[in-house]
């Protein structure tokens, strides 16, 4: 199971942090990732971390989120920064099945088998 929180509304140029909960299976797998989805949008793979904190983002990203694992609480976060109108949208935390191929990058994400409900972060300009 994967749950975020953290999401809410920020203004322009400000930050926010989600952080998502594995358990269950979804604990046992050595990649975790975030993907969004804005009405109308089709879903972005936004950034993806190993187990061992190796990290990677999209393009659209870099530079201002920044994501990491952490082993000893089975969570993964997502440090928005400089948030702009564009990064709106529902953010799901996403998880492979270990036992199944899967490619650790923020494009993985979009296929990978467990996902969280989402979490809604609103960008006012």
């Amino acid at each position: 199971q994967l749950v975020e929180s953290g999401g809410g509304s920020v203004q322009t140029g400000g930050s926010l942090s989600l952080s998502c909960a594995a358990s269950g299976s979804t604990s046992d797998t050595y990649c975790y990732g975030w993907y969004r989805q804005a009405p109308g949008k089709e879903r972005e793979g936004v950034a993806s971390v190993g187990i061992d904190n190796r990290a990677d983002y999209a393009e659209s990203v870099k530079g201002r989120f920044a994501i990491s694992w952490d082993n000893a609480k089975n969570t993964m976060t997502l440090r928005m920064n400089n948030l702009k109108p564009e990064d709106a949208g529902t953010y799901y935390c996403a998880a492979p099945d270990a036992r199944q191929p899967y490619k650790c990058l923020p494009s993985g994400t979009l296929t990978f088998n467990h996902r969280g409900k989402g979490t809604l972060v609103t960008v006012s300009s």
